[in-house]
């Protein structure tokens, strides 16, 4: 495992990187050895850093929630990250692309709960009866290590993703929020158009068969450490698309169907 110091360098290393808008090598490269506990570790560490110049945290991410990805990324669970209040932009906002080091957006839902959900038994009734209400959201995915790295031609690693706050930058909600029941969460679909264009497009099934069981993963999880989701949370619950690329210039548009649309322009 990493030392303290180790995992200190590391987080200020990413902090830096994001506050210059330059992407530093993968952290496994540094650190061949990195484990998935010296990941969370050194996301830990980054966030305090953001929460010691003023931040505060709103809630959690889930990703890596498909087969597809988990399977490319050589893991068999999700992961997840932090949501602090300066990620949050309001719908029809124009956010510069440039703040943010490789930029993506993707389509998913997003679960607000009413009641604290904690523990290793926390079921997926659990999970829709402690939710006040569940709307459509885009999460903007940043890199602030390199996707690539750029000497060797090699991938980052999933503890690469984690240790950068599981890839979360930003996010948008929009549309119409709903109870958890008055809708079958799992048949929400979206389309994500660019310009006008159909990008991606997907079905909320796809997040671990019903998107509330990201929450079910992330409840038991979180409970080793002693952590709960609490009430007025944020949770994104996994993207049910394939990250689409942000430039300045783009506009998007999600349309959810019955649960509403909503643009993200990038300036």
């Amino acid at each position: 495992m990493l030392t303290r110091p180790e995992v200190e360098a590391a987080a200020q290393a990413l902090h830096e990187a994001e506050r210059s808008r330059t992407q530093i090598r993968p952290l496994s490269f540094l650190h061949p050895q990195m484990d998935l506990e010296d990941a969370y570790a050194i996301q830990d560490a980054w966030v305090a850093l953001k929460l010691g110049e003023g931040c505060r945290v709103r809630g959690r991410k889930i990703g890596l929630t498909s087969r597809p990805m988990q399977r490319a990324m050589r893991i068999d669970e999700p992961d997840f990250g932090t949501l602090l209040d300066d990620m949050f932009f309001a719908s029809g906002e124009p956010i510069e692309a440039a703040q943010f080091t490789d930029p993506q957006l993707e389509a998913e839902l997003a679960f607000v709960l009413r009641d604290r959900l904690a523990g290793a038994e926390v079921t997926l009734t659990d999970v829709l009866n402690a939710t006040e209400h569940v709307i459509p959201a885009v999460e903007i995915i940043a890199a602030r290590s390199q996707r690539v790295d750029a000497e060797t031609g090699q991938p980052r690693t999933v503890c690469d993703t984690i240790a950068d706050n599981a890839a979360n930058a930003g996010l948008v909600l929009g549309g119409r929020p709903v109870r958890p029941m008055e809708v079958d969460l799992r048949w929400v679909s979206a389309l994500l158009f660019r310009n006008g264009v159909i990008e991606e497009s997907g079905v909320a099934a796809a997040v671990l068969n019903h998107p509330a069981n990201g929450l079910v993963w992330l409840a038991r999880r979180l409970a080793a450490h002693g952590i709960a989701l609490e009430p007025g949370d944020v949770v994104l619950s996994g993207s049910f698309t394939r990250p689409v690329p942000i430039s300045a210039g783009d506009v998007f548009h999600a349309d959810y169907g019955t649960l509403g649309s909503f643009a993200i322009s990038f300036s």
